[in-house]
């Protein structure tokens, strides 16, 4: 149901409005504003709320719990049989998740990647489990600061090489969407690898 619910959030935003590329406009003053500007203000404030929701309530809590549920001598797991050949470990799925909530993100907010992002990889730095999820909540810390700046013409978007958005088609919205569809992506991955461990994910057991 989280999974519906963070898929219609996604696909209902995608249809409204947002700051393309290089769009900056000052704010308006109270008195020049139009009963158009109010309701685009009202909506732009619902699609923040939508995608805090879909963000907190449940790809942020599922994908933290995931990783804090997995032991730490198992982060450097990955299947080895049949189609899982030379697949991700455990940790370089984390770390892949959140170098690209990071590079989406700093896109999302007009910024250039963050150096240590990688090629989607992370940095070397991050080697124990605590290291990992504490990266992996930074990278939603600034999903959410983009959140924050949804309907802010003032913050110019930009593009991003890792995304199929280019153009007049990389809006803040889209962007953010991208990152917690391909979050999810990667959750469905690493359930499996819990599983091959014998540990049910805490989604499942709420």
């Amino acid at each position: 149901m989280r999974i519906r619910v963070l898929v219609f959030v996604v696909l209902a935003s995608l249809a409204l409005p947002s700051a393309p590329i290089g769009a900056q406009r000052r704010p308006e003053p109270p008195e020049r504003k139009t009963a158009a500007t109010t309701v685009a203000d009202t909506l732009f404030a619902q699609e923040r709320a939508n995608f805090r929701l879909a963000l907190d309530g449940s790809v942020r809590r599922n994908i933290v719990s995931l990783a804090e549920a997995m032991p730490a001598d198992k982060y450097g797991f990955a299947p080895t049989v049949g189609e899982f050949s030379n697949v991700r470990t455990f940790g370089a799925q984390l770390m892949h998740l959140a170098a690209t909530n990071f590079i989406l993100a700093a896109a999302a907010l007009g910024q250039a990647p963050p150096a240590d992002a990688g090629d989607e990889a992370g940095p070397d730095t991050v080697i124990t489990k605590r290291q990992h999820i504490a990266y992996l909540e930074r990278s939603f810390d600034a999903l959410d600061s983009a959140i924050d700046a949804i309907g802010d013409r003032r913050i110019p978007v930009r593009s991003s090489p890792i995304s199929p958005f280019q153009g007049n088609t990389a809006t803040r919205i889209s962007l953010i969407a991208e990152a917690m569809i391909h979050g999810y992506d990667h959750y469905g991955q690493m359930v499996v690898y819990l599983r091959m461990n014998g540990l049910v994910p805490p989604a499942s057991r709420r």
